[in-house]
């Protein structure tokens, strides 16, 4: 009798975990951004053409930027890179054109905070605008001083860039909309 309850509740482990894994996985499959949402499209050709921008400048690097049209189907879309190279990996952003408009807004609130945080001379503080793909564009303000950066990617490690002056990303974005509007026509 002992040794049947313990295979009965060794095989009720054993099969909710099973369980409890499958689930698991299908949370992971189910978060892509917007750039996998458009570019894994089945059953249809998909055509990337890539148009380079001048390279961003950071404090640390020279990180390359292009926009990336994207035809798949009869659908087409839009997106502005920016591909940060690591010792072992790439991080690239892909914004979508609709969220560069929504960044760019987000900038100019960003660049109105920044006097009025510098004036609270916290400790730390920090201000920033999030994608829903996990792209930051933000700064922070440590002893006074105001630091800009971008996170690239939502995970990972080696993703962000320092940038010291919020023009520089200004300059940058503004030209990515540009150009996709270009290319629009």
């Amino acid at each position: 009798m002992i040794k049947r309850t313990a295979v009965f509740i060794t095989s009720i482990t054993l099969f909710s975990a099973t369980l409890f894994a499958q689930d698991a996985k299908k949370e992971v499959e189910t978060i892509k951004t917007k750039m996998d949402v458009f570019s894994s499209k089945t059953g249809s050709i998909t055509k990337y053409i890539d148009t380079k921008l001048p390279a961003l400048k950071t404090t640390y690097a020279t990180v390359e930027n292009r926009v990336r049209k994207i035809t798949s189907g009869n659908i087409t879309g839009y997106f502005y890179q920016i591909e940060k190279e690591g010792k072992y990996s790439n991080s690239t952003a892909s914004i979508e054109y609709l969220d560069l408009l929504e960044i760019l807004k987000a900038l100019q609130i960003l660049k109105q905070d920044l006097p009025k945080d510098l004036t609270l001379n916290p400790d730390y503080l920090e201000n920033k605008f999030i994608t829903v793909d996990g792209f930051n564009v933000g700064y922070f303000v440590s002893k006074g001083k105001a630091t800009w950066y971008i996170t690239l990617e939502k995970y990972g490690s080696d993703n962000t860039l320092i940038i010291e002056n919020v023009d520089v990303i200004e300059t940058a974005f503004t030209k990515a909309k540009n150009t996709i509007e270009e290319l629009k026509k």
